[in-house]
């Protein structure tokens, strides 16, 4: 088949989703005897879809987010302590226009992360910029980029973020730099940009992590003053599937007992 005369054109010009679509378009333009008009409106919806797409592609790369964990496989009877209703109120992301903030609690394995990742993902679609780290990885990156000279970019991004997700924190001692590298983000966002913390401690141990009071009471103030905290309950997950594979395996015999056999 002779390709459409319209396709290099459209390729030089860089509209290479209305290009791989054009073939298509022009013979339902032809069966449904579309306007001119309704005929490139058509193009046009299939080359902003495409942009649409790759830009979503890109940011989710640079973000740090997983793109497997979204809300249609969030599992809430397993999930006690996460409203539905509450949930979908956050996924229309107006909370981040707000400039709010989301503190997740509970034990290890009961979906925190999971539910963070989710929450980014809708962001992302909407077009919004995210940034998600594990808090102990992005505290020592901003460390590592003092010393490689790009610490000023970094700094930027974390805090032009649109959202920015700071996983498991309080998992592991943060040094003095740290705390101070963590109590300037948190404020330097108060009323610009929206948080996401997940962590396994109860709220009420979260000052400790920050190892002094003043700093640690003028960062939750910021933390909490526009916030939703959402404490999850239930079983690790992990566990749960665990307990299910062994479940499902059939008993090893011992060697004697086969031998036997």
């Amino acid at each position: 088949m002779m390709p459409h005369p319209l396709s290099p054109k459209l390729r030089q010009h860089k509209l290479s989703g209305m290009a791989l679509t054009l073939d298509v378009r022009a013979a339902q333009a032809i069966e449904r005897q579309l306007t001119p008009t309704e005929f490139l409106a058509l193009l046009l919806d299939d080359e902003l879809e495409r942009r649409s797409q790759q830009r979503l592609t890109r940011h989710l790369k640079l973000s740090g987010c997983d793109p497997h964990k979204t809300l249609a496989h969030f599992n809430f009877a397993e999930a006690s302590g996460v409203n539905r209703t509450t949930l979908q109120d956050l996924a229309s992301c107006a909370f981040i226009m707000r400039h709010e903030n989301i503190l997740l609690c509970g034990p290890t394995g009961v979906g925190k992360s999971h539910l963070a990742n989710e929450l980014a993902i809708e962001a992302l679609k909407r077009g919004l910029r995210v940034l998600s780290r594990p808090t102990q990885r992005l505290l020592a990156d901003l460390h590592a980029a003092r010393a490689s000279g790009t610490y000023a970019r970094l700094l930027t991004r974390t805090l032009t973020a649109d959202l920015l997700i700071l996983d498991d924190f309080g998992l592991q001692p943060l040094s003095p730099q740290a705390v101070h590298d963590l109590y300037d983000i948190i404020s330097q966002r108060y009323e610009h940009g929206s948080l996401i913390i997940t962590s396994n401690r109860a709220f009420e141990e979260w000052a400790a992590v920050f190892a002094n009071d003043l700093l640690a009471s003028a960062a939750l103030d910021r933390l909490t003053h526009h916030c939703h905290m959402l404490i999850i309950r239930g079983e690790s997950y992990r566990q749960r599937s665990r307990r299910k594979e062994v479940s499902g395996n059939p008993p090893v015999l011992p060697i004697d007992t086969l031998s036997q056999s």
